[in-house]
């Protein structure tokens, strides 16, 4: 997909991301993971599409941002759905101070398809076109997502162009709260983790799959009221400064 590398839909209000959260983590003297076990258990993280330098906000400190590379694994029920997420979606951004506020650039989303059931289709999952980590008592933050729809032909199956479950302009609205404390597995490399989770999440229709659009629908149980659906991830953060 292509990224939409500056989210400034809406105005984030305060100090969040992954890493807001999760730095808070650190001051409130999360334990580290030692030893060689914990070292082993890293995953890897590729900061390459981390947005440059020049894509942060005009006027940014380079020395402020810092970039966070994002692996969720999980399960997600929606409609009909009821699939784990065992290859990790990895979600890129970059976050850090302009003018006294915290604020945020989307880099890219990635992930595997997903075969649904005995079906013959496949949700591959992706970037809604809005994402605001704030993160307070109540919320981890929020993210839009939509699932591309595509057949089933093993685990590279591609998705079928432009028939999703959601779109940008009617996402998967996701407002994500902590199941699991923040938890800092190294401290050099930064790699923090936590649980989070929206059992409350709407999931609409299918759109852009033409005359196939009922049949998918009856298929994935969809549209989906809020209370019937269930996205549940164990997210690890790489975390990298700019400077």
């Amino acid at each position: 997909m292509t990224p939409n590398r500056v989210s400034w839909k809406r105005t984030v209000r305060h100090f969040t991301g992954a890493a807001a959260a999760l730095l808070a983590g650190l001051t409130l003297g999360a334990a580290p993971t030692h030893g060689a076990e914990g070292a082993a258990a890293l995953p890897e993280f590729d900061f390459s599409a981390c947005p440059t330098v020049d894509e942060l906000p005009a006027g940014a400190d380079p020395g402020t941002w810092r970039c966070e590379v994002m692996h969720a694994t999980g399960h997600l029920r929606m409609g009909a759905v009821d699939e784990p997420l065992t290859e990790p979606m990895k979600i890129t951004f970059a976050e850090g101070r302009l003018d006294g506020e915290f604020r945020q650039v989307f880099g890219t989303m990635t992930a595997a398809p997903v075969r649904v059931g005995r079906t013959s289709l496949a949700l591959t999952p992706q970037y809604g076109g809005y994402s605001d980590f704030l993160s307070d008592d109540t919320r981890r933050g929020e993210f839009d997502i939509k699932f591309a729809i595509g057949p089933a032909r093993g685990p590279h199956a591609l998705p079928t162009s432009g028939c999703s479950v959601g779109s940008d302009e009617d996402a998967v609205h996701l407002v994500l709260k902590d199941t699991d404390p923040t938890r800092v597995i190294s401290k050099d490399p930064l790699v923090v983790a936590f649980g989070a989770q929206d059992v409350e999440f709407a999931a609409p229709g299918t759109s852009g799959c033409g005359p196939l659009s009922r049949a998918i629908d009856r298929a994935l149980g969809l549209p989906s009221a809020a209370g019937a659906n269930a996205f549940d991830m164990d997210v690890t953060v790489g975390i990298r400064p700019y400077v």
